[in-house]
C-alpha cells in the first residue's frame, strides 16, 4: 500500500474528461458538494431486462453523473472514489507480471481517490481471499500504479 499525492488538475481532467480510468469497476464514491452525494457501483441486476456479466458498474458508466455534481464554478468539499481493476484484467495482470497468484484468489486490486477541498491522493490497496506473508502482489500492485500516473503524465509524489 502506497499513498500518492496527485497534480489535482491534471488527474480530475483524466478521471472526468478522458477514457483513461474507464476500464477500472466502480465500487462506491462520494461526492460532497452542497449536499452529500453516495454512490454504490454494485449492478443491480433486477433493473436489467438481460443480466450483466460484471458485479460493479465500470467508471464509464458512472463518470457523466459525476461529472455532473463536480463541474462548475465551485470546487467539491471533497470527494471519494474506489476503483478496482476489473475482473476481466486480473489473469492478464497476473501472467504480465508472473505472480503466483490465480485469479480466484485475488478480491480486488484497488485505487482509492480521496479529495479533501485542496489535496488529491490515491492510495493503493489489494485483497486476496487466502492468508499469505507474500507481499509481491501488493509490491506489483503499487509499481504498476505509479507507472500508470506517469504514463498518463500527472505528476505525483509518494508518501510511502
Amino acid at each position: 500500500m502506497i499513498i500518492l499525492t496527485l497534480d489535482t488538475k491534471k488527474c480530475m481532467s483524466s478521471l472526468l474528461l478522458s477514457e483513461a480510468f474507464d476500464h477500472f469497476f466502480f465500487i462506491e464514491g462520494e461526492i460532497t458538494t452542497f449536499g452529500k452525494f453516495t454512490m454504490d457501483g454494485y449492478m443491480q441486476k433486477d433493473f436489467f431486462e438481460e443480466l450483466p456479466q460484471q458485479s460493479y458498474a465500470f467508471w464509464k458508466d458512472i463518470r457523466p453523473y459525476c461529472f455532473s455534481l463536480i463541474k462548475g464554478k465551485r470546487t467539491p468539499l471533497g470527494f471519494r472514489f474506489i476503483f478496482s481493476l476489473s475482473g476481466d484484467d486480473i489473469p492478464a495482470f497476473l501472467e504480465e507480471h508472473r505472480l503466483d497468484f490465480t485469479p480466484q484468489e485475488i478480491q480486488g486490486l484497488f485505487l482509492n481517490f480521496r479529495f479533501d477541498g485542496s489535496r488529491l491522493s490515491c492510495t493503493t490497496g489489494v485483497s486476496v481471499s487466502k492468508f499469505t506473508l507474500d507481499k509481491s502482489l501488493e509490491q506489483t500492485w503499487d509499481k504498476w500504479a505509479q507507472a500508470f500516473f506517469a504514463d498518463l503524465h500527472i505528476p505525483f509524489e509518494s508518501e510511502l
